[in-house]
Formats: C-alpha cells, sequence, structure tokens
C-alpha cells in the first residue's frame, strides 16, 4: 500500500503534498512506489479508473488518492480478479466511501 507520506516538499509546493487529489508523482515514481509497471497504470487509466492530470509537456501526474486506487487494483488483481473486474470493484468502494463521508456530515435526527 501507498505509505501516507508527504513527498517531496520544495519550497514552491510545500503545502501542496498535504493535499490528497495534488497531481505530485510522475508515471515513474508512482510505478515504483507501487511495485509495478507504467503499462499497469497505463492500464488503469485506460479502463477509465484513475484518470490522471497531464504536465505541460503531455506526462502523466498522478496523486496520493488515485495511488491508493491503484495500490487497491494491484491488490485485488494479484489475488485473481480481473483488472476489469477489479476496477468496477474499486469504483464501486470509493462511492460508498464518498456517501458514508457525506452522511457523516449530515445532522442528526430531523
Amino acid at each position: 500500500m501507498i505509505p501516507d507520506q508527504q513527498g517531496p516538499v520544495t519550497s514552491s509546493g510545500a503545502g501542496k503534498f498535504d493535499d490528497e487529489q495534488y497531481p505530485g508523482y510522475t508515471m515513474g515514481r508512482a510505478a515504483d512506489m507501487l511495485g509495478t509497471t507504467q503499462g499497469f497504470l497505463r492500464s488503469l487509466d485506460e479502463a477509465g479508473l484513475i484518470i490522471p492530470q497531464r504536465s505541460a509537456g503531455g506526462h502523466r501526474r498522478y496523486s496520493r488518492h488515485q495511488l491508493r486506487l491503484a495500490a487497491r487494483v494491484r491488490e485485488l488483481v494479484d489475488g485473481g480478479t480481473a483488472i476489469d473486474a477489479a476496477c468496477r470493484i474499486i469504483t464501486l468502494e470509493d462511492q460508498l466511501h464518498e456517501a458514508q463521508r457525506r452522511n457523516a456530515k449530515l445532522p442528526v435526527g430531523g
């Protein structure tokens, strides 16, 4: 799994790595962190599960949130789940987590 480390910090982007959605990781770095190939990450993009942002030069950039999703897909695939099924499972898990997060913010009672 992806550690909750903040990643490299520079003077121009010190606070950005606290943001789960900040695309701070290159494809090569993301693949290294996940222990997978860049082709695996491209397949997640092609499946529509993880759509990385692009740098000005067109290079893929991943957020910590996206890396956690990719790590979960990899766990499922390593366990024998087909990649398309793994992507669907992750999508549903992510939707459930978001719904639970929103529900927790609602006032109790009525």
